[in-house]
């Protein structure tokens, strides 16, 4: 599967029609049902769209139909699932910002892709749809929680899907399958119109993408300074519309999980196969510690998780007039809700005053070094049988209303250590709001991917494109060439 570029390049030359595209498409993802990419498909109301608006090749991608991520990408009418079964027979009231200006540019939604209930899991093993599975070896899974989506791309039945990023579920799923994977900076993706902090602000929307071409024509085309959100990416470098012109840039690198987790020979070659192609392309490479207090960080990721999702059905629950129960969601899912229950105010605030601090050390970080450079996840892919938890801890999940705040956190560290322990890198730029991008530099001898993550300064974007586009020449990108 060619990129999106090629595909809107032969629309907008009448190489290729709409329905053509549409048809080639469906007949990839009828082919290839064991992925389990897709959770809806409607071809005919994409085509209906489409044949709507009579401009479509005046727009920069034409009329391109792009799927869309089942969590918080919504469309008015379409299913509004959350890949919950709290949720199976809701219907968006309104399109999401983001969704609307994918439409503005010229993409036409086209289906929905699986993900885990609400985006908590680091894979998509949905209670409601099914595990998604990871094109490179079906035994394994394509990451979460854009999961659905990164399979799709990967499996060569779309160029490009929507995905949205909280604590890695955009990188973590373009290490696991071999795409590009970019999580812009906090306040450059369009949101609302009913929700404007988006996990405060660490969630926000993009796309799984196959080229640099790709992953930067859509992010300056998305990107918008006059969005009505309370968190605004700084404008320095907002009227460029390109790569910078080529520097030599520093590059501190650091191997070590930031929570002392064993890393996997193949995610120290990813690393030094780039430190390699870095130096010969000029750039100069520091090794340092990690720098930020990795579990002062996941603990305030974990309280932000269970507050906001505390927050979310506690509305939920005064719209449909009663109290949920642990048979109405999945089993993390509950834990999250009782979790956030128990968690006194004073300590949520403090642990929102742990990413403004991890924020103010990364930039001071950013002002000795262009970038920071680590694995995106500790090892290639878990397989699907691969139990990311224990009886012990489900047995504990369940009685979790009878324990004390303190408790529920031990439970909670104890509930996310084996998957934490893969993909311990991520959830640092959600929190600080700086950008990072997952790239697809190693290839292991059983044919898994395995990436490496660059972070950059808010708002510098600019840089890491520079330097993806220089790695991506170099033919490094070996997965899909």
């Amino acid at each position: 599967m060619k990129d999106a570029t090629y595909w809107v390049k032969l629309l907008k030359e009448k190489q290729i029609s709409h329905q053509e595209l549409i048809a080639q498409w469906m007949k990839r993802i009828e082919q290839h049902p064991e992925l389990n990419a897709f959770v809806s498909l409607d071809p005919e109301k994409t085509l209906e769209q489409i044949k709507q608006k009579k401009d479509w090749l005046d727009t920069p991608y034409a009329g391109l139909p792009i799927p869309l991520k089942v969590l918080g990408h919504t469309k008015k009418g379409w299913p509004n699932t959350a890949a919950s079964r709290l949720l199976l027979n809701n219907q968006a009231q309104s399109t999401s910002a983001f969704v609307d200006r994918l439409e503005k540019i010229g993409f036409v939604p086209f289906g929905q892709t699986n993900a885990p209930e609400f985006g908590f899991k680091n894979v998509t093993d949905s209670t409601v749809y099914g595990d998604a599975k990871n094109p490179l070896n079906l035994a394994y899974s394509p990451g979460g929680s854009s999961g659905g989506a990164a399979a799709a791309v990967a499996g060569n039945l779309v160029p490009i899907a929507s995905a949205s990023d909280g604590g890695g579920s955009i990188r973590i799923p373009a290490s696991f399958t071999g795409l590009i994977g970019l999580k812009p900076t906090r306040g450059t993706m369009p949101m609302g119109p009913n929700e404007l902090r988006g996990w405060q602000g660490a969630s926000i929307g993009f796309a799984m993408t196959r080229s640099m071409r790709d992953t930067k024509t859509l992010f300056y085309l998305l990107r918008d300074p006059n969005q009505p959100s309370p968190y605004q990416a700084p404008t320095v470098e907002w009227t460029h519309q390109g790569p910078s012109a080529k520097r030599a840039m520093s590059v501190a690198v650091c191997i070590d999980s930031p929570l002392g987790h064993p890393v996997s020979e193949e995610a120290k070659i990813a690393v030094k196969k780039t430190v390699a192609q870095l130096e010969a392309l000029g750039h100069h490479v520091t090794e340092i510690s990690y720098p930020i207090d990795g579990l002062q960080l996941i603990q305030a990721y974990y309280r932000m998780n269970g507050a906001d999702t505390a927050a979310m059905f506690h509305a939920m629950e005064k719209q449909v007039g009663r109290s949920f129960t642990l048979e109405d969601m999945e089993l993390m899912t509950w834990w999250m809700y009782q979790s956030g229950k128990k968690m006194p105010a004073a300590e949520y605030v403090l642990s929102l005053e742990v990413w403004d601090q991890a924020f103010l050390e990364m930039e001071k970080l950013f002002t000795q070094y262009d970038l920071f450079l680590s694995p995106s996840a500790t090892t290639t892919a878990p397989r699907l049988d691969q139990d990311l938890q224990s009886d012990i801890i489900r047995t504990q999940l369940k009685n979790i209303e009878t324990v004390s705040f303190a408790e529920s956190e031990t439970i909670i560290f104890d509930m996310f250590a084996k998957s934490l322990a893969i993909t311990p890198y991520t959830q640092l730029a959600n929190l600080t709001g700086q950008p990072a991008i997952s790239l697809p530099v190693h290839l292991t001898a059983n044919g898994l991917p395995i990436g490496v993550q660059f972070m950059a300064s808010r708002g510098r974007e600019d840089q890491l494109f520079q330097i993806s586009d220089e790695l991506e020449e170099t033919g490094i990108f070996n997965t899909y060439k």
